[in-house]
């Protein structure tokens, strides 16, 4: 029917967003089996159907979710859309590790400010206060969510750590709205660099778990929270709590420091031609150096008035800049070098 050629042109400009490996082999397939679906009998109806109607918006949803999976593969695709699939689940967990660090940094704060569990009084400078007011606990409980979803993320319950990331994200955008338009904020709450860095773009990256992609590591990451936790928050407290404040960066520049640190402990793994699996995890350190950077250099414009902090946090990105510049041609190399997927079975396994 030459009247189907219409809405035929208009499935195949949808089906470009899926890659071309995939494409290849089922293009035909696919297109003809969305026009099968507007084919109802009557060759006046379908005539006109198969000219003048377009994809619905379940189709297009349904097509793009598709192509996300590929792009971010699984274990049945090519070897450069597994390392990417790979790289931006581990930089994934990565950030969440970063709210979930900081939710316990948090939680631990409350419970030694408020001698809870018989703990002794902190000192002055370790104090936190507890204004009045509904926004406070509603911080704190976003904070115990990002624990709560990292630990479900790193078990391999996706959908539900998905929905509550969703759901955790909402407080902070709230809370900024009500800044933008009455200038106060309601409660600690990162700037918008933050939400749009650390928040939206973790959940959209979120999608990168379905059930093709292989589990992650689930020991590793879930002792990276005690590890991460004590291994930078807890010199934080030491340095608090002697008066040394002066020497602590701030938060964005730690995260620039801590990552750079990452990407210098991986180097020699990366430069090491036997090393086998380095060039997902040297791809997953720029990706994180890159949204270290980009927050770093979002918060910049807090000190344009102060040279010498501004000097300091330039170094910052200066330093995160060439620690990831040594990994980065290993992160080149990642798309080629990746070993070959395992099978489904594999996995299941």
């Amino acid at each position: 029917m030459s009247g189907g050629l219409g809405l035929e042109r208009r499935y195949r400009r949808v089906l470009r967003v899926l890659p071309g490996y995939y494409r290849d082999q089922w293009e035909q397939d696919m297109v003809a089996a969305f026009l099968d679906s507007w084919v109802s009998g009557d060759p006046d109806d379908d005539e006109w159907a198969l000219e003048f109607c377009k994809p619905t918006w379940d189709e297009v949803a349904s097509v793009a979710g598709l192509a996300a999976r590929l792009y971010l593969g699984g274990a049945a695709t090519p070897r450069r859309y597994f390392a990417w699939g790979q790289a931006v689940r581990n930089a994934a967990l990565g950030v969440l590790l970063v709210h979930a660090v900081l939710g316990l940094e948090v939680l631990v704060r409350t419970a030694w400010s408020r001698r809870l569990f018989g703990l002794p009084a902190p000192p002055a400078s370790l104090m936190t206060g507890s204004p009045g007011g509904v926004w406070p606990s509603v911080y704190d409980l976003v904070n115990v969510a990002w624990v709560v979803i990292f630990v479900t993320l790193a078990l391999g319950y996706y959908r539900t750590a998905r929905v509550l990331a969703a759901l955790a994200v909402v407080p902070g955008l709230v809370a900024l709205l009500q800044a933008q338009l009455t200038g106060m904020m309601p409660a600690p709450f990162g700037p918008w660099a933050w939400w749009v860095l650390f928040d939206l773009a973790l959940v959209v990256a979120m999608a990168a778990f379905h059930q093709d992609a292989p589990p992650p590591a689930r020991w590793r990451w879930l002792l990276a929270l005690p590890a991460g936790y004590l291994l930078v928050y807890v010199p934080v407290l030491a340095l608090e709590a002697t008066g040394n404040v002066a020497w602590l960066p701030d938060f964005p520049g730690l995260c620039c420091l801590v990552a750079a640190l990452a990407c210098l402990a991986h180097a020699p793994r990366a430069w090491s031609r036997r090393a086998t699996g380095s060039g997902v995890w040297s791809l997953t350190l720029v990706l994180l150096a890159a949204v270290f950077g980009a927050f770093r250099i979002a918060t910049l414009g807090a000190y344009v008035h102060d040279p010498h902090l501004l000097t300091v946090s330039l170094a910052e990105l200066v330093i995160l800049v060439a620690a990831a510049a040594l990994v980065a041609p290993d992160a080149a190399r990642a798309q080629a070098a990746t070993p070959a997927p395992p099978s489904p079975g594999t996995i299941a396994a």
